[in-house]
């Protein structure tokens, strides 16, 4: 058996592990059926395995299998399957955790739905996707839940009225959101943890939960020491082809740190499974890409916000709307919707739709294809309304706010 393989055979069925070391990936791994458990990838473009009896060479991405092995990886793709974290530091760490004394004491997403005891007080460090939505839901099952941003807004890179509205919904929900705030450190106190703040502040809670963005799975694979360039966050570099700085070995998905979004991901991986057995002709177009964020309320958005609109275009018109929704008027809930559009004034196309809402996220997948095809606001206004809907309010907001 390939030694370099002995590492990853010996981790339990199904479990996803880390891959061996590029520059030995050649060697390693040579000609025959290897029962796999994990994730392989290799460098070497003239790699065959034995797959029903023929040695077949395959450019699939990374192969996460238990059993033996249908595909072998020739092309590092995605090095990212890993979800352990490693024990080298945390500037390598995947999720990133913090680099503060008794940081060890959080746990990051990855073990949130895996405590031993549900945490009846919980600290969120964090004001991104994952932060806001671990937010929600623990508060949703009754924990309290403070949440602790050190940028004086959520979500950073989301439409500023739809940040601030979603703050307020959350809050009104019990989420205790603070803005402008830094974890000092962590301690713990008999069974539960202290949580010191820069300000003096001290909180109380029985789990704290670090998330504050993602970096890439890449340290100790020996890619630099093949040529391969990477970034200040780990990420691996890539051109419009999705090849690294060495012409063999190409990366998709978030391990290029571009969108950290599966769909994104898997996007990418179609062209450049087309590259290079296909025709070709497929193409990656990250304009418009839709996306939610399934807090309580939900986020939907596609397109751009309005300061990248004004950044970008002479002029723009937006649109406003902010009410309760009818079925509310029964349920007595306080809960409010927001929804806005952005237009480009010179050519009438809508360039960014967001929400605030329920479901919002299936609302906003319907009119991303609008918004692909090129959607001009005076489709939008033709077009009727499924009434009573929600949805139906982006069809008939007629009136643009003050610019």
């Amino acid at each position: 058996m390939p030694s370099g393989f002995t590492a990853l055979l010996a981790q339990p069925a199904g479990e996803v592990v880390g891959a061996v070391s590029a520059t030995a990936l050649a060697a390693d791994l040579g000609n025959a059926t290897l029962p796999l458990r994990g994730t392989i990838v290799a460098a070497d473009a003239t790699t065959t395995v034995s797959v029903a009896g023929q040695q077949v060479p395959l450019g699939v991405a990374a192969t996460q299998c238990t059993g033996t092995a249908t595909h072998a990886a020739f092309w590092i793709l995605n090095l990212t399957a890993s979800f352990q974290k490693r024990q080298d530091g945390p500037h390598h760490q995947y999720p990133a955790m913090p680099e503060v004394p008794g940081g060890e004491l959080a746990v990051s997403s990855n073990e949130m739905f895996d405590l031993p005891d549900f945490p009846r007080r919980l600290v969120v460090v964090g004001g991104g996707y994952i932060a806001c939505e671990m937010a929600s839901i623990f508060r949703g099952l009754g924990a309290e839940v403070t949440q602790l941003v050190r940028a004086s807004r959520l979500l950073r890179g989301f439409d500023d009225d739809i940040a601030a509205f979603l703050a307020v919904e959350m809050g009104k929900k019990g989420v205790d959101i603070r803005l402008g705030m830094h974890l000092q450190h962590v301690e713990p106190d008999g069974t539960r943890l202290r949580v010191a703040l820069h300000d003096g502040q001290v909180l109380t809670a029985d789990t704290v939960l670090y998330a504050t963005g993602r970096v890439a799975n890449t340290h100790g694979l020996g890619l630099e020491e093949v040529g391969v360039t990477l970034g200040p966050r780990g990420q691996i570099v890539v051109d419009d082809g999705y090849h690294s700085s060495v012409p063999s070995i190409l990366a998709v998905g978030d391990v290029t740190d571009r969108m950290q979004l599966t769909p994104v991901a898997l996007a990418e991986a179609m062209v450049v499974v087309d590259r290079l057995f296909g025709k070709g002709q497929r193409q990656m177009d990250y304009e418009f890409i839709p996306t939610a964020v399934f807090t309580h309320p939900n986020i939907g958005t596609v397109g751009w916000t309005q300061r990248e609109a004004r950044e970008r275009l002479p002029a723009v018109r937006t649109y406003q709307s902010e009410f309760r929704s009818l079925k509310h008027t029964l349920s007595g809930s306080s809960e409010r919707t927001l929804m806005k559009l952005v237009v480009d004034d010179a050519s009438d196309r809508v360039v960014g739709l967001h929400m605030v809402g329920a479901e919002a996220g299936e609302t906003v997948q319907g009119f991303a294809v609008a918004m692909k095809a090129g959607a001009t606001k005076a489709h939008f206004d033709a077009t009727l309304g499924i009434h009573p809907t929600v949805a139906e309010e982006f069809v008939t907001m007629r009136e643009p706010q003050k610019r």
